[in-house]
């Protein structure tokens, strides 16, 4: 018995409208035969298939929109149930052996403007029409699909596909952290290339060798365009840093391992500043505490340390960037910094000057971040850490939950992704 059939096979040299196949193979890369446009938006091997349910059409299409199956650019066309209202994980069986897996709501953007009397795109929009939104899923069973086959949903087996989907969001906050610390830094003078492309980014800085201003992000969930980075290093003459689940070149070995945290707020425990300590956050025009610790803390070359010093003015007055101290009798011995996005707030690395370590001054400054931006509006606290060292202990003390690993690799002159 099934709970609905595929009502129609929808592919495109990129673009919409998606026109109907009656049949497809369906791999990890997507529907052969389909491309897409905005490949760091759109694709990918956990956004590898579209769908929406004719019911859902049917809906936006009786206010007089001219909607109908594949104008909005779903793969697969469902009848029978409403796919967006199935919880994400929850997996579609189609036909003979082809497996879907639902991973995480899509977007609209407005490539599919014309498929509304207004253009107002936003009518799929799952935050103010949950039941009409597209939906992305993951292949676990690839195989040959076709129009009329049957479809058998089955409940999520287990909460990887949620962790797979918060993980996503903490990777995108990241990424927009990271973006405004590199503009701060070239808007400060520095030579450093960004790009900036979707769901992925980068950085190239030939005088500021290091990862902190030559990294990849995003690339965890669209390991298919690993090229990219590897290309703007190349080209860019400097060593990078990607970070990836899997090694993303044959032979590609990990530089760091990186656990990633989540926590939902209202569960911290949260923990005080010690006794003559006070914890604050910088104003927009306080500049100065805030790098002239983190340089202190550190062993940087020269050029790298005054590169912090002169960026901070600029990220001072980034939209959503927070920076806190923790001060000894007026004086900055600690700080960290947080950058909201999404409802995430991100915990960018903090540090202490060496004579004040072992005080729990770290925990007390994650708890100030985490306070502002659960005030800000974040459901989710996200960070990354090195596995196993003090600031994993840190978060995990806090409440945070290990949700997933990272590794960074580091590129070579000859690295051919």
């Amino acid at each position: 018995m099934s709970d609905g059939r595929l009502l129609q096979i929808n592919v495109s040299d990129g673009g919409v409208p998606k026109l109907p196949v009656p049949a497809a193979r369906v791999t990890s890369d997507g529907v052969e035969g389909d491309r897409q446009r905005g490949v760091t938006v759109h694709g990918g091997p956990h956004r590898a298939v579209s769908i929406l349910g004719i019911e859902a059409i049917q809906r936006v299409a009786a206010e007089g929109h001219p909607i109908e199956p594949g104008s909005t650019g779903e793969n697969l066309t469902t009848e029978g149930f409403d796919v967006s209202a199935l919880a994400v994980g929850s997996r579609l069986a189609i036909g003979a052996g082809v497996v879907l897996e639902l991973s995480s709501v899509a977007n609209p953007c407005r490539t599919i403007r014309d498929s509304f009397a207004d253009q107002r795109f936003g009518r799929l929009g799952a935050k103010a029409h949950p039941l009409d939104s597209r939906m992305y899923a993951r292949v676990i069973r690839p195989g040959t699909v076709r129009a009329g086959d049957p479809i058998r949903v089955s409940p999520p087996e287990d909460g990887s596909a949620v962790l797979l989907s918060l993980a996503e969001r903490l990777d995108q906050a990241e990424r927009v952290s990271a973006l405004a610390f590199w503009h701060a830094a070239r808007e400060a003078g520095q030579e450093i290339s960004i790009l900036d492309d979707g769901g992925i980014a980068a950085s190239a800085a030939p005088q500021l060798p290091g990862q902190a201003f030559n990294s990849a992000i995003g690339f965890a969930h669209l390991p298919n365009l690993v090229d990219r980075a590897v290309e703007h290093f190349t080209a860019h003459g400097v060593t990078g840093f990607v970070m990836a689940d899997e090694p993303p070149w044959r032979g590609a070995v990990a530089d760091t391992t990186l656990a990633r945290w989540a926590a939902n707020p209202d569960e911290l425990v949260g923990e005080p500043p010690p006794d003559g300590v006070v914890i604050r956050e910088l104003g927009r025009q306080e500049v100065g505490p805030w790098s002239a610790v983190i340089v202190a803390a550190s062993d940087l070359p020269p050029n790298i340390a005054q590169a912090w010093i002169d960026l901070e003015g600029h990220l001072a007055r980034a939209g959503h960037h927070h920076r806190f101290v923790a001060e000894v009798g007026g004086e900055p011995v600690a700080t960290g910094s947080v950058h909201t996005h999404g409802g995430v707030g991100w915990l960018r690395a903090g540090s202490v000057l060496p004579e004040f370590r072992g005080r729990d001054l770290q925990r007390a400054i994650i708890t100030a971040r985490a306070d502002l931006a659960h005030r800000a509006g974040c459901d989710i606290i996200g960070a990354s850490t090195v596995e196993g060292g003090a600031s994993a202990r840190n978060v995990e003390r806090l409440g945070f939950e290990q949700i997933a690993t990272r590794r960074n690799y580091q590129t070579t002159p000859t690295t051919r992704a």
